[in-house]
């Protein structure tokens, strides 16, 4: 039978083989920590201070006590050997999680190697209860209720164990090792394949806007969202030279089409590993840089964290340890023109290394802008427990890649007076804080996808991520000739209208007419994305809703604001607004842009009408101008040129549609 123990502002449970703690962590929130080691580890991850006061009280003796932090609190009983320990949370005084016996502690808890275990934590599952989160993949789902999500990054999934209950609380699973989270009807679970230790928060609210600034007093607030950054983005696989990027930027301009960014995307570069530009394609950056802010256009420039040994860098780094090496064998861990491995971008060595590079040869020529691909990073085979790093062995930290990736360029642009914004593949818990706008991979030119990109963006919010977006278009197999991507393209652009950003990208099938403009060249460009690629009729529909979001840039940045007080997305479930309203707990294919515009997107082929629930109140059609009651369900049409959403009535962004 184990013991409690009441220490101070912690409440403790030992018995053999079993080290648990509860203490309180800022207002409203819980820590629980637990080990079969002899010692609790102080080590936070990318979790931050607390930054509020909290209001712990701890109550009981050592077979019974309860801790409580405001509407949070826990029980613990120390009961029969086999069933001690068991933990109740409740919010307000309801009961919201409790721990499961799915077999003894030791079973849940089983040894990999030296101090670190396979972890298990299990709750009992509550009947109707509603779960959102756990990051992006391609799955149609908004609502995990019933399923299941591996805990690991590659390129279209990026895993934040961060989940919100229809409850009303938050669930943050504070541990970097791949694993599993099952929230289905028989149970609640969490687990770790190797980790020295359960951690995990648990935070409540009275609205999921009071659950999400505690999330992000936890992980950090993204910072000011810059105008520019609200606009359109042209990019494409890939501009190929200085000379066709300039050509491209100048016909945007001239056609009188609104564009704040064009990309380069990658192999712009001498060698994987030595981030600078081929001077025979790119002879004059610093001219391209000028002649582009000149026309009020901000230039973004990829970066792969690949390197090999034709770099001239490899020696250096390799033999300094700035690499993620192999626990057995050579150093090739991606085959991409050649055996590939990533740079080490949670040793601090590598990040001041690698940003001293970018620095030397895009942020001296005015290029603020990055786009940190690559950033799970895409290791194949994909066997965590491979690789080493900096922080230890990849089965414990691998999924905190992406957040030090986003921390080198933020921390040395910083360092330069800048405002960072970097584009980038995976994100973490805390990736937030470094200006990063994530995007849901190498997607395909699908309806089918255009409907997961809607729920991806919609789970990226609600895990503190509100700068997202995905490749207008899709990425793979997109036939820019065929009448099903002419109408994906257009349905596509329309929820990039009301996407947190609106970039167009994508790897283009090669039209019959495509000219090589320069033979031999690695990686040559896929077909023309331009948004006058894509047929006559599309393109005047493409361009006015172009001029709508330059509209709305203001309307945005209101919005982005917010989110870098409070944590709140600008894509918002439609339980955000109304989390009284039943209904909107289940609606995974509308949402709110800001709080004053509900958009209902298209996402299926041929379609031209669709159901949509409008909650109460007064609700003014976009489009029409027509008046309509909420409180209701309605079938709305909208032509090939047309879209849904509706504005609440008395908001001034109204004079944005016209």
């Amino acid at each position: 039978m184990g013991k409690i123990i009441i220490q101070e502002r912690k409440l403790i449970f030992r018995r053999k083989d079993e080290l648990t703690m509860i203490e309180p962590y800022g207002a409203n929130c819980l820590r629980c920590r637990s080990t079969r080691n002899s010692k609790i580890l102080e080590e936070n991850w990318t979790v931050q201070e607390p930054a509020t006061q909290d209001s712990c009280v701890i109550t009981g003796n050592e077979t019974k006590a309860t801790i409580t932090n405001g509407i949070v609190s826990a029980v613990i009983e120390a009961g029969e050997i086999w069933y001690g320990g068991l933990i109740t949370y409740y919010r307000n005084g309801k009961q919201i999680l409790h721990t499961k016996f799915e077999g003894d502690y030791a079973n849940r808890n089983q040894h990999v190697e030296g101090e670190h275990y396979r972890i298990q934590v299990i709750f009992d599952a509550n009947e109707g209860e509603h779960f959102y989160g756990m990051g992006q993949e391609q799955e149609d789902l908004f609502d995990r209720k019933g399923s299941t999500s591996q805990i690991i990054h590659y390129n279209t999934k990026s895993t934040l164990p961060v989940l919100y209950s229809s409850l009303g609380y938050g669930f943050f699973w504070n541990n970097p090792a791949p694993g599993r989270c099952e929230t289905t009807r028989n149970h609640t679970m969490f687990v770790a394949d190797s980790a020295y230790q359960a951690d995990y928060f648990i935070y409540a609210g009275e609205t999921p806007a009071d659950v999400m600034k505690i999330y992000c007093d936890l992980t950090g607030y993204a910072p000011k969202f810059p105008k520019w950054a609200a606009g359109f983005w042209q990019c494409k696989l890939r501009y190929e030279s200085q000379k066709e990027l300039l050509a491209v930027a100048r016909e945007y301009k001239k056609r009188g089409i609104p564009i704040d960014a064009i990309v380069i995307d990658y192999f712009h570069w001498t060698e994987q590993g030595e981030w600078k530009f081929d001077s025979k394609y790119w002879p004059d950056p610093k001219a391209m840089v000028d002649e582009l802010n000149k026309m009020g256009i901000q230039l973004v420039v990829s970066i792969w964290p690949t390197i090999n040994p034709n770099s001239e860098n490899y020696q250096e780094m390799s033999e300094n340890n700035m690499l993620i090496r192999t626990e057995n064998g050579q150093y090739g861990t991606f085959d991409f023109y050649g055996q590939q491995t990533f740079v080490d971008m949670m040793n601090p060595e590598t990040r001041k290394f690698v940003w001293e590079k970018a620095k030397e040869n895009y942020f001296n020529y005015g290029i603020k802008t990055f786009w940190l691909d690559e950033a799970e990073p895409e290791v194949h085979p994909q066997q965590p427990s491979h690789l080493k790093y900096y922080l230890g062995n990849g089965a414990q930290v691998a999924q905190l890649y992406p957040y030090y990736y986003a921390k080198a360029f933020y921390e040395g642009l910083k360092a330069e007076g800048e405002n960072p914004v970097s584009l980038t593949r995976a994100a973490y818990p805390g990736s937030q804080k470094f200006g990063t706008i994530v995007w849901n991979g190498d997607i395909p030119s699908t309806f089918e996808s255009l409907k997961m990109s809607i729920t991806s963006g919609l789970s990226m919010g609600i895990c503190g991520i509100p700068w997202w977006n995905s490749d207008i278009g899709g990425f793979l197999f997109g036939d820019t000739e065929s009448d099903y991507f002419r109408e994906l393209i257009v349905r596509w652009f329309q929820f990039g209208v009301f996407s947190p950003v609106m970039r167009l990208h994508g790897a283009r099938k090669k039209p019959s007419t495509h000219i090589q403009r320069n033979p031999g060249i690695i990686e040559p460009s896929g077909g023309d994305n331009e948004i006058w690629s894509f047929g006559e009729k599309n393109y005047p529909i493409l361009k006015r809703l172009i001029e709508l979001r330059e509209r709305l840039k203001d309307y945005t940045c209101h919005y982005m604001d917010i989110a870098s007080e409070t944590g709140a997305p600008i894509m918002r479930p439609m339980f955000w607004e109304y989390p009284e309203d039943e209904n909107c707990y289940c609606l995974e294919d509308q949402y709110f842009y800001g709080g004053d515009i509900l958009f209902a997107p298209i996402y299926q082929q041929g379609c031209t009408e669709r159901t949509v629930y409008l909650p109460a109140g007064n609700w003014i059609n976009a489009i029409t101008k027509e008046k309509i009651s909420g409180g209701k369900f309605i079938t709305c049409h909208a032509q090939i040129h047309e879209y849904i959403a509706f504005i609440k009535e008395g908001s001034q962004v109204l004079s944005c549609f016209i």
